[in-house]
């Protein structure tokens, strides 16, 4: 039954009610019944509503579908009742707060992933009533969706085949684990041999976490048939894991057709200080660097980029503005094993080997490259060594663009210099690395500390916290506004030890205007402050929560964290 063909019991056709809506009943009036006084459009509501009626009821019966199989059972434990109450408060905030100016409110959604992660430390389970709404969640943001789909567990992908809008958790790293646990090796042989390419750099990766080895029969049963653009991410995926039992194939790997795969080989091989690639490139680096009187480092650049150079992963072309023999210098440096340089330097150890002059101004090249050698040998000594004293550090860092709001460069005293010092950071011990950037934020304020506080462990330690907050209330007292810090202020609410809750408090209070102050400051100041002491308790709550510890945040407060009733 339909009124595609013509007028119908006084409605017009359904194509003809759609288009005067989309018009709008002044430049387009259907054929409808109008009642006396009544309006075109509420008119035009009604024969839709009609139609919508008439269309529906002229279907014809089917044959119903197959009932889908139950869902599996999840036998974690529940979360508790305060915590499940939480969870629904966190994912109705999906909206969050838009614009720099966000009130004294916590953002609930930015607090989401903690949440997750901490409910998923404890093996909890998410309820079946919030799984739709923890999947819909995950989907807008791809950064929640490891641990969305762990704590949603077998439950997801069941939905997941049941809704097209949740394929993506049949997709991702809960797919390629759901499968693993499992112990399924005919679907792992399946799901590698014909899923999607984003299937299997999942299942690739969950397989080197667990089993190095068998990610790597994983990858050379299917290798030589792999296209060149998928054989350097599945190439990529052997990061996890690396050791000496993955050099054989990546030094096959090195004959790739392909550059960019030859290029991540070598650069694997190289993070092996005792591969056969890093001893040739020892070789080749050793030529280059040699110890003059003084004692004085003298770097000397190859003269030629050979046929077993960009073999082993060189780029014989320089970039723009590069001369191409001190290029290649650097590439040699950052390949070669960071162990070698101390025969070769007379014994002298990191340190001794960083603080020596080196000659025709080359000291930042040779340290530059030195530093990503550190970085990815994994060399604590080296990289404590070439950060050196943090008092001194700002000179040495490089401008990220968009690393902070607060300034878009620095000044580097080494021209042209382009070390990362957030990853030569990551290297250290997550209590020294703290510590070390607490002594920057004290020497140097918050300016160019955006990326340092990124690689440190949450929460901070108690020194870095104080650090922070210190630096926060100098630039009060300096009379800027707050959202000049909005980057630093964003990661103080979500990695400051909430304990600190209290200490704080003190500074929501309004103070007293700077004569040469920008006009308002000190009120945003204490708002921002009010939103970072309200967001610290709600994490405190929270986690309280989660421990099925008694929680009774009273009166204002209560309002203020948005505590579950």
């Amino acid at each position: 039954m339909s009124d595609v063909g013509g007028t119908r019991g006084g409605i017009a056709p359904w194509g003809e009610l759609v288009s005067a809506a989309l018009l709008g009943t002044d430049r387009r009036a259907p054929d409808v019944p109008v009642r006396a006084g009544q309006e075109p459009a509420a008119a035009l509501l009604d024969a839709a509503a009609v139609s919508t009626v008439r269309r529906r009821a002229g279907l014809r019966p089917a044959p119903a579908a197959e009932r889908p199989a139950p869902a599996p059972p999840d036998p974690r434990p529940e979360l508790p009742d305060a915590a499940r109450r939480r969870l629904a408060l966190l994912l109705a905030d999906r909206g969050g707060h838009g614009g720099s100016r966000r009130g004294a409110t916590p953002d609930l959604m930015e607090l989401l992933p903690q949440w997750l992660a901490a409910a998923g430390e404890k093996g909890y389970r998410a309820p079946a009533a919030l799984l739709p709404a923890l999947l819909d969640a995950a989907r807008a943001r791809t950064d929640l969706r490891p641990a969305a789909l762990a704590l949603a567990g077998p439950r997801a992908l069941w939905l997941a085949r049941l809704n097209d809008d949740w394929k993506f958790a049949l997709r991702g790293i809960g797919g390629a684990a759901a499968i693993l646990a499992r112990g399924d090796q005919e679907a792992v042989r399946r799901l590698w041999e014909e899923g999607l390419f984003a299937e299997r750099v999942a299942l690739l990766s969950a397989t080197r976490r667990l089993d190095p080895a068998a990610g790597l029969a994983l990858l050379t049963s299917t290798w030589p048939t792999e296209r060149a653009e998928d054989r350097l991410m599945f190439l990529d995926s052997l990061r996890e894991g690396l050791s000496a039992a993955d050099e054989p194939f990546l030094e096959k790997a090195l004959s790739d057709r392909s550059r960019n795969v030859r290029a991540t080989a070598a650069e694997l091989l190289s993070a092996l200080p005792g591969s056969a690639l890093a001893t040739r490139m020892a070789e080749r680096a050793a030529a280059c660097l040699q110890l003059a009187d003084g004692p004085v480092v003298v770097a000397e650049p190859p003269e030629a980029c050979d046929a077993g150079m960009e073999r082993d992963g060189l780029v014989a072309k320089a970039p723009a503005g590069r001369g191409e023999r001190a290029w290649w210098l650097a590439q040699l440096l950052e390949s070669a094993p960071l162990g070698a340089w101390s025969e070769r330097l007379g014994g002298r150890g990191p340190a001794e080997i960083v603080a020596l002059p080196v000659a025709d101004g080359r000291r930042t090249e040779v340290h530059d490259a030195w530093c990503r050698a550190a970085v990815r040998q994994r060399d604590t000594a080296w990289a404590r060594a070439l950060l050196g004293k943090p008092s001194a550090a700002a000179d040495r860092l490089t401008p990220i663009p968009g690393s902070d709001p607060v300034r878009a460069e620095s000044s580097a005293a080494e021209a042209g210099s382009s070390r990362d010092t957030a990853k030569l950071l990551g290297v250290l011990p997550a209590e020294e690395r703290a510590a070390w950037v607490a002594e920057f934020i004290a020497s140097h304020g918050l300016s160019d500390a955006f990326r340092l506080l990124g690689v440190c462990a949450v929460p901070w330690t108690e020194p870095l916290g104080t650090a922070v907050v210190d630096a926060l209330d100098i630039a009060r007292d300096a009379g800027s506004y707050p959202w000049s810090f909005s980057g630093v202020m964003g990661l103080a609410e979500r990695c400051l030890d909430p304990a600190a809750a209290d200490r704080l408090d003190k500074l929501t209070a309004r103070g007293d205007e700077p004569e040469d102050g920008s006009p308002g400051a000190d009120g945003y100041w204490s708002e921002a402050f009010q939103r970072l002491v309200g967001t610290l308790r709600l994490r405190a709550t929270m986690h309280a929560e989660l421990a099925g510890q008694p929680t009774r945040p009273a009166g204002a407060e209560s309002r203020v964290l948005g505590a579950a009733p």
